[in-house]
Order: structure tokens, then sequence, then C-alpha cells
């Protein structure tokens, strides 16, 4: 259960490191869609696991923003 390891890393975080997380997985993304548009992608279901780890990181960021208020 590789997801849940990450799910429980995410969970341990302060919210800046999720940010940071965040930036990261989104500059990642970009990164990987440049290298799809110039057919230099090998692994192109690394795109959608990008895309879901970011979904992971936002959510866990605003579940900590509805834990504090």
């Amino acid at each position: 259960m590789k997801t849940n390891t990450y799910l429980d890393e995410l969970k341990s975080k302060s919210a800046k490191e999720l940010n940071e997380d965040l930036v990261a997985a989104k500059k990642e993304l970009f990164n990987l869609r440049f290298q799809n548009a110039t057919n230099q992608l090998d692994n192109t279901s690394r795109i959608r696991e990008v895309r879901r780890n970011i979904a992971r990181i936002q959510t866990c960021i605003t579940e900590k923003a509805k834990a504090e208020a």
C-alpha cells in the first residue's frame, strides 16, 4: 500500500512543508507536460500520478486548515 504510506507521510508534515511539496509537484507536472508535448516523455502515466499527488497534498492542506479553525 504505497498510497497509505504516502498519505501518512503527508499528514505528519506541517502546513509550510505541504506548501513546499505542492509547489514542487506543480513544477514537476509542468515539466512532464512540456516533455509530453515535445514527445520526450516515456512514462506518460507519471502525469496522472503527479496530478493525483497534487490533489492529495491539497486535501491535506485543507484538512489542516479546518482543524485549526
